[in-house]
């Protein structure tokens, strides 16, 4: 009898202990699985607009505007709020065309959101948590690498 009266509190301590770190473990899982679906969002996006455009005449510069539409609204007209908070069209670098092969010739065209003039990575998305900070343990921002998607042209 004396020993259940002093176990009595054990499980209220054990509890005060772990659930932060539970709570913490839910938080990280929580925040990876929104980077991971935004960057998702993206890749489908991007896929999208190359699309489109590989079904255009290449080099038509007057479709890059749907394109873009594409990459960052999911429709053509950009109508609506962007796919990923802080998308913007000007994530979207402008598509370009390639002929490759000699026989036969094969058109393609590249869309990506972020741009590497010279280089250089610039324009791309950057991830922010719901949370900055969550028990002392602070969330960063993620920076995507540019995701880019090559298809060949229908025509």
């Amino acid at each position: 009898m004396d020993m259940n009266r002093k176990q009595h509190g054990a499980a209220l301590v054990e509890l005060a202990l772990v659930l932060p770190l539970l709570l913490l473990a839910t938080f990280i899982t929580t925040e990876y699985s929104r980077a991971l679906y935004q960057y998702n969002v993206l890749a489908k996006s991007v896929r999208d607009a190359a699309r489109y455009l590989s079904t255009q005449t290449p080099g038509d510069t007057s479709k890059y505007a749907t394109a873009r539409n594409l990459a960052v609204y999911g429709n053509p007209a950009g109508n609506g709020s962007p796919l990923a908070l802080g998308l913007t069209v000007g994530h979207v670098a402008t598509p370009v065309w390639q002929t490759v092969g000699t026989s036969p010739v094969v058109n393609t065209v590249t869309v990506q959101i972020g741009d590497v003039p010279g280089g250089i990575v610039a324009n791309v998305y950057t991830f922010t948590p719901m949370f900055s900070s969550v028990f002392g343990t602070t969330f960063g921002s993620a920076t995507f690498a540019p995701i880019r998607v090559t298809m060949r042209a229908a025509l």
